[in-house]
């Protein structure tokens, strides 16, 4: 199992650590369930939680501070892309 990956497009701009890769990963809740639409009717979402069914907008849902973390690092992912 990979503990983290690159953020598809990002090149190594961008890394998300897998939270099964943890000592205790039920210490972190989820934030978003997203690409259900292929989930298995067997797997309960935390109630609670924003669903949908693929991707979102994550001007709606990510906070000020993430999206300028993101914006920080725009030029890096678009290099990356152009490299490709």
């Amino acid at each position: 199992m990979a503990v983290w990956s690159h953020y598809a497009g990002a090149g190594a701009a961008l890394k998300f650590v897998r939270i099964g890769t943890l000592d205790n990963p039920d210490l972190l809740s989820p934030d978003v369930h997203i690409f259900t639409a292929s989930r298995q009717p067997w797997l309960a979402l935390a109630p609670g939680v924003p669903v949908f069914a693929e991707y979102y907008e994550r001007d709606k849902l990510w906070p000020a501070e993430s999206l300028a973390r993101r914006e920080a690092l725009l030029h890096l992912m678009e290099a990356h892309r152009s490299a490709q």
